[in-house]
């Protein structure tokens, strides 16, 4: 199966063996029986170390990302967390990304700071500022997001893990925005992929979760024992939504990258608007390696309202199709500030983000209605 729908629809998804139903069924056992002590049928004996319903969709995952394995979690967060758990110790180093997602940053700083393992915010946009710092760090660990949540900044995935390889470092890229039907980071050149399938991957905002793609088989072990034993892993039930929504992944990356670039095109222009940071735009400083290492350019938009903090607070409340919401990824339109929402973790660090930046995530609505539901509220600041 090498086109990427194809294995989006049957990668994990043989017909059941005993019955034929094309859907695989719901496994919502917590325990297995045994024919005789340590006798397991098809390997199974409790839940939280196997189930045959995650045990798919991790089948799901490796296929579309190009893994060796993967390992589906509970959030993802609990994903980045056993991720790191595994990789990193005290006086252990990870140099990320200065734009990182606030909950990454809140769980490196907050979390594994307190264990003594340190963090150097750099822009990793930059090479030259890249290779300078991850050669005088040496770091454990080079996190990064491409694109960036929310500044939607652009790395080269294939350069940055170039050098962090010359100097030792695992690199972990986040591509949730992208998902792997835009981009496939471990053949780029990284290590792990880390998901939120919270978002694009279950794609409706009714499943929460998170995973992790892992190209070598020994790193692979060493999660799957921390999966394991800490425990944090994918529910059946949440593991079969993730998987349907997955089917239709391709098809909606299309219709959000078309959608989201229609509408940064239209903004690019209005007098409300101080600037639009998307990466299908050609004014976007990170197009052209957009274009090189991606196949669209996906469903997030950021923009930065003229007027300051008071006028994006406006815009985010005069919306309609546009709901006021955290999260991102799902079929619906959803609108936030994340200087107030979902980054205010990181207000006052390096990785703070300008208080008059709105991110949409744009759904998969007639583009003809979001236009005009983004517009019109945009428009009502100079009535105001």
């Amino acid at each position: 199966m090498s086109s990427f729908n194809t294995r989006a629809v049957h990668a994990g998804q043989e017909p059941d063996a005993q019955t034929g139903a094309v859907i695989p069924p719901i496994h919502l056992s917590s325990t297995y029986a045994q024919d005789g002590v340590g006798n397991l049928r098809g390997g199974y004996e409790y839940s939280r170390s196997g189930n045959p319903t995650r045990d798919n969709l991790h089948t799901n995952l490796a296929a579309l990302e190009g893994g060796t394995r993967a390992f589906a979690f509970a959030s993802g967060l609990a994903a980045e967390d056993t991720l790191l758990r595994t990789i990193v110790g005290a006086g252990d180093h990870i140099v990320l990304g200065n734009d990182a997602y606030g909950g990454t940053y809140r769980l490196i700083n907050a979390v594994f700071g307190a264990w003594g393992v340190a963090h150097t915010a750099v822009d990793l946009t930059d090479l030259a500022a890249a290779e300078q710092s991850i050669g005088a760090l040496k770091p454990k660990v080079l996190w990064l997001e491409t694109p960036s949540n929310p500044l939607l900044q652009i790395v080269d995935i294939e350069a940055v893990a170039r050098i962090a390889h010359a100097h030792g470092s695992l690199v972990v890229v986040d591509n949730t925005f992208a998902t792997p039907a835009l981009q496939n980071p471990l053949a780029l050149g990284a290590d792990v992929v880390v998901h939120s399938t919270t978002k694009y991957m279950g794609g409706h905002s009714d499943v929460v979760g998170g995973a992790l793609i892992v190209a070598d088989a020994e790193l692979a072990d060493r999660i799957a024992f921390l999966h394991n034993a800490v425990g944090a892993v994918a529910a059946p039930f949440d593991s079969y939504l993730t998987i349907r929504g997955i089917k239709t992944l391709g098809l909606r990356m299309e219709r959000h990258s078309d959608n989201a670039q229609a509408i940064a095109e239209r903004l690019e222009s209005h007098p409300a608007v101080e600037s639009v940071l998307y990466p299908g735009l050609a004014s976007h400083r990170g197009h052209e390696v957009a274009t090189r290492q991606m196949r669209g350019f996906g469903g997030m938009v950021s923009i930065r309202v003229a007027g300051g903090i008071e006028a994006a607070r406006q815009v985010v409340a005069r919306t309609e199709l546009f709901t006021l919401a955290e999260s991102l990824g799902g079929v619906e339109s959803l609108i936030e500030l994340p200087a107030a929402m979902t980054h205010a973790s990181v207000a006052g660090t390096a990785l703070s983000v300008p208080d008059n930046l709105v991110r949409l995530s744009v759904g998969i609505e007639d583009i003809e209605d979001l236009t005009l539901d983004i517009v019109t509220a945009l428009d009502s600041l100079a009535t105001a």
